[in-house]
């Protein structure tokens, strides 16, 4: 049927029955009808009288007596009153009512009816009768209606009902506007993994002629913000084949077989639309392990599961259906689900290294107006560990800050301030301290500068500042010279003397008993480092090349029976090799500040001054300042 030829009106749509408009157009009318009805019946019981001046009727009596009145019309006990004009002529329409006082008949109470033409009419029963009906058919319909609309309501429900078991997944076909691989800025080695995809979607039959069977399923994994749902996306767009869209989570409800029925439903979609592809977002919702351990066990979860795994591997031959899944917990999928046959196939979407970041930063700028002094290259530098999605942001939120300075175009200024909102969180200039408190925290940042501008192999400083900015009370920020696929031990051992740094500037100067909490996250932080240096790295010293890992994946009540993967010996040894690399750390730093502790000084003033350094100014106020002997590693 051609889609742009109008059907004659009246004509039901296409899968309706052929009388559902005209009993539709029956059930309206019939509605209508009773609501004009009920409308003119309250119409009627409500309309006014005629605009009549009441009289007593002791003053009718006298002006009757007197010739003023020309007729009078009694009903029941109310008159209606005609009077003459002054010529003597009777008026055209009534003026005046009055009412006959209980207890007798007008002309027993003194009215001669005899001086006028008196006429006595039956009394008007239409208005009772109208309120007696609408007392009676208002409430009736009432509950009529009442009742219709709890059966459409039960109705509903049930077709809802009847629909719980589809698939919610989003099809986007050629109408809607799609993504190309030329669209997508890095990641040119996950490109030329689904090349081949696409290749297949394309030309089957080039890869069938040989014998080739392309992945049933492909399995694309990364950190968040990597651009795994625009790569689907993008081999969809490329293939130009329909595109389902749906989330793990989508398929699992509190019934058990809800998620069952929407995998089955989903594939079924998929085969009619065939050659297309399927992409299920974060697909650890339902791709879990199974038999995860007392408690852990979900039935729903599993049985979606379950249908997912047959489906996959019972595709039919020539069916041109290919799964794509993204997660970044690939470690918790279920090892079924990466068998042979199913996702075997994996492609690993990293966070962008330099060059990527740059190409990424001029795609999100490439619309938006900048000064020709902007320097993208060198945000692409300093934003390293950064994903393609935190790069958005720092566009957007540069352009955001350029808007609000009432300026039409992007500079320097605003990039900046874009990039540190978005790596360390907002200044809060507002936060007032006293000047003890500015003090410390000037001696706390000093700190960390002096021992990362001192140590060799601690990364640059990039700015310092004494105003809170997040959660902090000030930031020291540094940044690695360039991107470092690895980190040595000596490196390690600068970043945790570097963490330690602003507590022993307190310690050195104000003494070991007036120490504050604000050094608490940076505790923490090279806690986590050292233990990850024993416990994941085999960096100890009597547990040198040895590994601990725990899995931290699956449910609280898997990881507590799981037993650990090393003795109580072994964990104290991990605790020792812990603390001893954090008082080396502390020994180290100590060492550093006590011996430049003039330098201490004079970053303390700058910043108490200035509140805010950056890299060029601090390696200006340190230079001259000297690692000793003793705070060398060896």
């Amino acid at each position: 049927m051609n889609p742009n030829k109008r059907r004659p009106i009246g004509a039901p749509t296409p899968g309706q029955p052929k009388n559902a408009k005209q009993s539709r157009w029956l059930k309206n009318t019939v509605f209508y009808a009773i609501v004009i009805f009920i409308i003119l019946m309250i119409f009627a019981a409500l309309k006014p009288a005629a605009d009549l001046k009441e009289i007593a009727f002791s003053d009718l009596v006298i002006q009757v007596n007197d010739g003023k009145v020309a007729k009078i019309v009694e009903q029941g006990a109310d008159l209606t009153i005609t009077m003459k004009n002054d010529d003597g002529k009777t008026e055209e329409n009534p003026s005046k009512k009055s009412r006959i006082p209980s207890g007798a008949s007008a002309s027993e109470q003194g009215l001669d009816i005899k001086k006028v033409e008196y006429i006595v009419e039956p009394p008007d029963t239409t208005n009772d009768m109208l309120w007696s009906a609408a007392t009676i058919i208002i409430p009736t319909l009432l509950i009529v209606a009442l009742f219709i609309w709890m059966m459409r309501q039960a109705g509903a429900q049930g077709n809802q009902s009847m629909a719980f078991g589809r698939s919610k997944a989003k099809l986007y076909g050629k109408d809607k506007t799609q993504t190309k691989f030329s669209e997508i800025a890095g990641n040119e080695e996950a490109k030329d993994d689904l090349v081949e995809v696409v290749d297949f979607l394309k030309n089957p039959k080039k890869f069938a002629d040989v014998g080739a069977k392309i992945p049933t399923g492909v399995l694309l994994v990364g950190p968040p913000g990597t651009g795994k749902t625009m790569m689907a996306r993008a081999v969809a767009g490329e293939a130009n084949v329909p595109f389902f869209s749906i989330s793990g989570s989508e398929f699992v409800e509190m019934f058990v077989g809800v998620g069952a029925s929407r995998v089955r439903d989903l594939f079924e979609k998929a085969k009619k639309n065939a050659p297309c592809i399927i992409f299920i977002d974060e697909i650890d919702a339902v791709g879990r392990r199974r038999g995860s351990g007392m408690g852990g066990g979900h039935d729903e979860r599993e049985q979606t599961l379950n249908q997912i795994l047959v489906e996959m591997d019972g595709f039919e031959t020539g069916q041109n259906v290919i799964v794509l899944a993204a997660t970044n917990r690939s470690d918790v999928l279920d090892p079924a689900l990466l068998r042979p046959g199913r996702f075997d196939r994996r492609v690993t979407l990293n966070l962008p290294e330099r060059k990527d970041r740059l190409a990424i930063l001029k795609v999100h700028f490439e619309k938006k107006p900048t000064d020709k002094n902007v320097d993208l290259d060198a945000l692409a530098a300093k934003t390293t560990g950064s994903s393609g999605a935190d790069l958005a942001n720092i566009a957007n939120e540069a352009a955001i800050r350029a808007a609000r300075q009432n300026r039409k175009t992007i500079n320097n200024s605003d990039v900046t301030e874009a990039f540190e909102k978005v790596s360390i969180g907002p200044e809060r200039k507002n936060k007032v301290m006293n000047d003890h408190d500015r003090e410390l925290t000037a001696y706390h940042e000093g700190g960390h500068a002096l021992v990362a501008q001192v140590l060799p192999d601690s990364d640059n400083v990039h700015k310092v500042t004494i105003i809170s900015r997040g959660m902090t009370g000030g930031v020291t920020w540094t940044i690695p010279p360039e991107d470092r696929p690895y980190t040595s031990v000596v490196e390690f051992k600068d970043i945790l003397a570097r963490a330690l740094g602003g507590r022993i500037a307190e310690e050195i100067v104000y003494g070991r008993d007036k120490i504050t909490t604000g050094a608490g996250s940076d505790l923490r932080n090279a806690t986590a480092v050292a233990r990850d240096m024993i416990v994941e790295q085999g960096m100890g010293t009597k547990l040198r090349d040895q590994v601990f890992h725990e899995d931290e994946g699956g449910l609280m009540m898997d990881r507590i029976t799981r037993e650990k993967p090393y003795s109580e010996k072994t964990a104290e040894e991990i605790d020792r090799e812990v603390n001893e690399l954090i008082e080396e750390a502390a020994k180290r730093a100590r060492v550093v500040i006590s011996e430049n502790r003039n330098y201490l000084n004079k970053i303390k003033d700058a910043l108490l001054e200035e509140e805010t350094l950056d890299g060029d100014q601090v390696a200006k106020i340190l230079e001259g300042a000297k690692l000793p002997d003793s705070a060398k590693l060896y």
